[in-house]
This record gives C-alpha cells, structure tokens and sequence, in this order.
C-alpha cells in the first residue's frame, strides 16, 4: 500500500515531530509512505476570509502535486494529519474550483478528495496492520474533537478508539467537543474572545483532575499548548500520532524527517 503525505502548513512550520511520527506510524503498518513534492497550503486561511479567488491559486500547486501522487499510485491514499486541512481537501476544494469556473481543477479536486483520509481515519481503517502497541503511552487524556473533523468529516470514534489501544484511559470531559477558540483568522481577528475560549476549555479539563490533552489538529494543539502555557496550567498537549508512535513496538521501522512539504 501506498500512500502520499500531505504535510499541512502548520506541521512543516511549527511541528514537523507530527509529521516524523505520522510516517512512523504508517511504516509500522507497511505502508509506503511519499511526501509529494510541490504541495504547499490547502488554501483554507483564504477561504475562509471570503477570498476564493486567492484560496484557489494558492491550492493550485498542492492540487497539482497530490494529482500526480495519484497518477503515479492510482490505488494510494492521500493522508492529511489535521482534520482542517483534510476538510478543505474533501469537502471544499471542488466548491472552490467551481465557483472560480476552473472546472477542469474542480474535476481533479474531485478525484483527490475521493483518494484522501485524514489520519486517524487512515490508521483506524486499515487499524488490522498496526502493530501490537505497548499500551505505555501514560494516560489518562482528554480528547479534543476538533471542529472541522468532528462537524465537517464527522470522525468521532477513530480516535478514540485508537487511543483506547494505546492504553490510554478517556476522562469524562464536558468540552471535549467544545472549540478551542483558533478557528483559523478568528483567533486573529477576536484574539480576547478565542483566547477566552481555550482558557474555559482548558479549566473544564483541569476539574477532572486530567493533565493530558490529546488531539489531531495541530492549530488548535498549538493554541491550547500556548494558552496553558500562558496561565501557568500544568496540560501536556499531544498530537495522535505521537502517542501512536511512542507505543510502537520497538522493532518497528524509524522514518527520517518528512522533506518536500514546501517544494523547497
């Protein structure tokens, strides 16, 4: 099996450890793991702004790069580690495309969108080839359903479930649903009201007595991290895919550091 990496702006730029440890992952469960040079941003800051002009120019070359991933590997997956990106890859991209009356590039985001899992999704479908895992991950955590993935894509209980094969214990949490208050521009444009958000998310979580949140976009990761940070709340923040890497057997292939997220 194969499969091409879509790196996402945020990963390559702040957190590229998500990416090393999405490809760790996926090569633990023999996957052949590309990341497609070319790709840039999927081209959502814009369109969420009411710019579908400027979104679609942008998301023209990660367009073109997964395109050819696919002409490469017809039968691969594209697997995108955030639920945002993988939104605006599924469900926007071809709306986008359209309304500037490329329709040749919104048949092709068409084609994509039908290729693309985001990354818990992908682990969880084919969850018969991952490993034993060793269940030392160090629960318990709260899970934070991030707004695109839990509303738009509407994957709920892949996570989840992972998570509970790590080992790890869920704790009954009010927000976990609940939107950390990025939101992408919002969180520029508001920043008291979003960083008032993730403070009341974060205090919810701290009641139960819980000081891991895990998550599987890093956006919203990173504000809460910051907001914790901030407010001198003890919270560790981790992405999926670095507590499914950190209880991979030991004998499970190590990848190098994902390149070609930017085309650079």
């Amino acid at each position: 099996m194969h499969v091409s990496l879509f790196v996402t702006c945020v990963v390559d730029l702040f957190s590229p450890e998500v990416g090393v440890a999405a490809v760790r992952v996926m090569r633990a469960m023999d996957v052949d793991v590309g990341v497609p040079q070319g790709q840039t941003c999927c081209g959502q800051p814009a369109w969420n702004s009411g710019f579908h002009r400027d979104a679609a120019r942008v998301a023209a070359a990660s367009l073109k790069a997964l395109g050819a991933a696919l002409d490469e590997h017809p039968d691969s997956w594209i697997v995108v580690p955030a639920g945002s990106c993988a939104t605006m890859i599924r469900i926007f991209w071809s709306e986008m495309f359209e309304l500037t009356h490329d329709h040749e590039r919104a048949a092709q985001a068409r084609r994509v969108a039908e290729r693309t899992l985001e990354f818990s999704e992908f682990v969880h479908r084919f969850g018969d080839r991952l490993p034993g895992l060793t269940g030392n991950s160090g629960g318990p955590v709260g899970y934070h359903h991030s707004c695109h993935m839990y509303r738009e894509l509407r994957i709920t209980e892949a996570p989840t479930d992972l998570l509970g094969r790590c080992g790890d214990t869920l704790v009954e949490w009010s927000a976990d649903s609940r939107c950390c208050g990025f939101g992408g521009l919002f969180s520029f444009k508001l920043p008291e009201t979003s960083e008032a958000m993730a403070d009341n998310k974060l205090s919810t979580l701290a009641a139960t007595g819980c000081r891991t949140i895990v998550g599987c976009d890093t956006s919203c990761l990173l504000h809460l991290e910051a907001r914790a940070e901030h407010e001198g709340a003890p919270v560790k923040i981790r992405h999926l895919a670095e507590v499914l890497a950190d209880t991979l057997p030991v004998s499970s292939t190590p990848a190098t550091t994902p390149t070609g997220a930017t085309g650079q």
